[in-house]
């Protein structure tokens, strides 16, 4: 019925009447708001992509779906001369002027990649690839063939790693960049460490933690199951990530998919990285960073994971006594009763961990204290090593490889602390 339902909204009011050729596989999605001086050389490394050899890829095998909404700019002019410059690439473009209350960018990404789900379901292809970025990001050379390759290893959808280009980071102020790194270094730290505890058989080191529209990609299939981009104002990629571990997704965080995207201090979104950096900028030169110790992150993996091997024993009909039950509900702040129930609920395990998620915000809103990013990332380093010499780690080679990874390759910089 969810299927019906986006098929049905595509093919009443699409936004491209030109049908896709019959050998795409991927329909990449772009919206625009007052991206004239940046969509140029977004489209450009879109029209020269490539294989993971190095070779060509054949423009057959993907679209460009263009939508500028509301622009008081030549976004649209400059995305049709684009197009009319690369014939051979199948580039559409539309241009809308939305009302008010749809004006924004959840409500656009969502119609494009409504659109893009009722083409490639037209072709048959239901493991086609909805590839979703932004007007002011430059994709990779192999951003296209490394989404495809992931794909075919099985996996439903792709976050792929967002870097920002070296000029406009520099040109923050010290203490924007500052705050910027030391939250990307914690957030792969976390990441990590997420592996180590409770790893995800389809989502292996190396990886990272971004699922952002900037580079994000799901399956025709997958996107329906999910229900589609949820509606929400902002912001729609997150909201549209629980949605697909919602569903139980495989999603992989990759490293091989990447984009490049701009660091400005300033955005539509009020939730986006360009606001946030706004908001470090304002902030005052003594203030800290306040994240989640390590202690807390390491407790919330080790819940997950005994979570969800009760869920998996509750799915084949095995009893669980409350002995089994309380302690980790004293863990996790929520009844012995309540997480019973839930647990014998016909539901997914991302499902239920969202249910989790959100009696314990709703009931225990604080029930850890914050403290200083450079205090949590000290840990978090320490908590791994101590991981690596135990032998929790599997292979430690893999796991220095990892490191490079999440910390010099953050932003190609060292993490000030």
């Amino acid at each position: 019925m969810i299927i019906q339902s986006v098929r049905d909204r595509n093919l009443h009011q699409p936004l491209i009447s030109t049908p896709p050729l019959k050998q795409c596989e991927v329909s990449v999605i772009v919206p625009v708001k007052d991206e004239a001086q940046t969509l140029a050389a977004t489209l450009a490394a879109l029209a020269h992509q490539t294989c993971l050899n190095g070779q060509p890829l054949s423009p057959l095998r993907y679209e460009i779906i263009i939508l500028a909404n509301n622009c008081t700019d030549e976004s649209a002019q400059i995305a049709r001369q684009f197009a009319t410059a690369h014939p051979l690439l199948a580039i559409h473009v539309a241009e809308i002027t939305l009302p008010t209350d749809r004006a924004y960018i959840g409500y656009v990404r969502k119609l494009l990649m409504d659109e893009a789900y009722g083409r490639l379901m037209s072709l048959g292809r239901s493991r086609g690839i909805i590839a979703s970025t932004d007007g002011d990001t430059q994709v990779s050379a192999t951003w296209i063939a490394a989404t495809i390759a992931e794909i075919a290893s099985g996996i439903d959808a792709v976050g792929g790693r967002i870097l920002t280009d070296r000029q406009s980071r520099h040109a923050l102020s010290p203490q924007a960049r500052t705050f910027f790194l030391q939250e990307v270094g914690y957030r792969f730290l976390v990441a990590e460490m997420e592996y180590y505890i409770d790893p995800d058989p389809y989502d292996p080191f190396p990886r990272h933690y971004q699922h952002y529209g900037a580079s994000l990609a799901v399956t025709a299939e997958m996107y329906a199951k999910a229900g589609g981009i949820p509606p929400v104002r902002t912001p729609e990629d997150e909201a549209f990530y629980q949605s697909l571990l919602r569903v139980n997704a495989r999603f992989r965080h990759s490293l091989r998919v990447q984009v490049t995207t701009s660091a400005r201090a300033s955005g539509r979104s009020p939730v986006g990285l360009a606001n946030q950096l706004t908001k470090w900028t304002e902030m005052s030169a003594d203030s800290a960073l306040k994240v989640e110790p390590a202690n807390v992150v390491i407790s919330r993996f080790r819940s997950r994971r005994k979570l969800r091997s009760l869920w998996q024993r509750a799915l084949h009909g095995h009893q669980l006594s409350f002995q089994e039950i309380e302690p980790l509900a004293n863990k996790l702040g929520v009844g012995d009763d309540w997480l019973l129930k839930e647990l014998f609920r016909p539901q997914t395990f991302g499902g239920l961990f969202e249910q989790v998620t959100r009696h314990q915000q709703q009931n225990y809103p604080s029930r850890w204290p914050l403290i200083d990013i450079k205090t949590a990332i000290m840990e978090l380093r320490q908590s791994r090593a101590l991981r690596i010499e135990q032998g929790i780690v599997a292979f430690a080679r893999v796991g220095v490889a990892c490191r490079r990874h999440s910390v010099s390759s953050a932003e190609s910089i060292e993490i000030p602390i």
